[in-house]
């Protein structure tokens, strides 16, 4: 969906599609249509925005071969679905059983991470609509924060230097610019804001930046307006939002019972107590854990925000309630004043395969309804914020 902000820049919204498994191409064109442009009618949208999510070897073939994404884009143009910016953060395999610590690896020490993300950016250059202004890849925040060396430090900067060369070529050759943000997240080498500003302070700015997932910044306890402050001093651009909401446990002992419907094997779900905001280190395990059973087990001090992605329009179960208010103040701040900003807004809830199970989808019908409501919901609070929903172009 595309919405203009009053200064009149186009901004795009969408929804990740690393909620759905799918390991090769025919997987994903299949979830074109089970889901994508079932979304889009229930909708009532001329266009529905992707956030696509392309496993390792699936951006690979395409990267590889023109008449495959010649094709893909012909399958997104027949059902009314667009493409401005991809999910680069998991590698593969995001639906597994099991993910926990691996969806972190390869990690940004590595060339297959550097390799993957430029065959991400060459297929999005084929996939952006003419008019879009540029493309957007989110990724992760270099890597899990242990071990983390000063050799592997100096190996994450090379490659992050070679990447921002292949962006640039990748512009030079097909006239189609394409951002990378790297997303702050809980338990990463970067997790809060300070660390993004201290860890790529040296990055080529024109082609990377930050992806700022509004959950992950709610459990580091930040302030929307002190976390954009701080990235505009350190000069890194947001070239993605991830619209999320976490879980928030106000008295974690009394919501005990609600708390422990939210384990599960698949996913981590670190938690942060409130005493880890402008804590130099959040993951102190004075505050901090990196699951939630572990937290449960030896408790944390103060309110809990757990790094578990729960359906924006629906509170969860009482007295356990989500985290759309730091969500709101950062829209706010992103979109509020003359200048939008960012351009690309992604409903990222990929966990609907493991709520609990009064909250889970039985059918493919139900998540369909699910995501639509999350995209309505996002979309009346960008309206609400003065941005008005406009038509995207028909295309030929």
């Amino acid at each position: 969906m595309r919405l203009r902000h009053p200064d009149g820049q186009t901004v795009h919204l969408s929804y990740c599609t690393n909620v759905h498994p799918a390991e090769d191409l025919a997987g994903v064109i299949s979830q074109l249509d089970t889901f994508a442009e079932p979304i889009r009618r229930r909708l009532d949208a001329d266009v529905l925005g992707l956030g696509l999510w392309l496993a390792a070897p699936v951006a690979a073939g395409l990267a590889a071969d023109p008449a495959l994404r010649r094709r893909l884009r012909t399958e997104l143009d027949a059902r009314g679905l667009e493409v401005v910016t991809l999910n680069g953060f998991p590698y593969r395999s995001f639906q597994a059983p099991v993910v926990k610590l691996g969806v972190y690896h390869p990690d940004w020490t590595s060339p297959e991470r550097l390799e993957y993300t430029l065959d991400l950016a060459r297929v999005l250059v084929d996939l952006l609509p003419d008019d879009a202004a540029r493309g957007s890849i989110s990724t992760l925040p270099l890597a899990w924060r242990t071990p983390w060396t000063p050799a592997q430090s100096g190996a994450a900067a090379r490659t992050l230097e070679q990447l921002a060369a292949g962006l640039a070529s990748i512009a030079w050759q097909t006239g189609r610019a394409v951002r990378v943000g790297f997303e702050p997240e809980p338990g990463c080498v970067v997790e809060s804001t300070a660390q993004a500003a201290a860890q790529l302070a040296r990055v080529d700015t024109d082609r990377l930046g930050i992806c700022l997932d509004l959950a992950h910044l709610a459990c580091a306890w930040e302030e929307p307006a002190d976390a954009l402050a701080q990235l505009r001093r350190a000069g890194l651009p947001v070239v993605k939002v991830q619209v999320s909401a976490a879980l928030q446990a106000d008295d974690p002992v009394a919501a005990a019972e609600q708390l422990s419907g939210y384990v599960e094997p698949r996913f981590l779900h670190q938690t942060r107590g409130a005493g880890c905001a402008g804590a130099a280190d959040p993951a102190d395990p004075a505050y901090a854990t990196d699951d939630l059973d572990q937290a449960l087990a030896d408790g944390l001090p103060g309110a809990w925000r757990v790094h578990y992605h729960v359906p924006l329009h629906a509170d969860p179960e009482p007295p356990l309630r989500s985290t759309t208010p730091v969500l709101r103040g950062a829209l706010r701040e992103l979109l509020g004043g003359d200048s939008a900003g960012c351009d690309h807004f992604d409903v990222e809830t990929y966990t609907w395969g493991v709520l609990p199970a009064a909250r889970r989808p039985n059918s493919d019908a139900e998540l369909v309804g699910g995501i639509a409501a999350e995209l309505a919901f996002a979309r009346d609070e960008l309206v609400d914020l003065g941005l008005t929903p406009v038509p995207a172009p028909v295309t030929a």
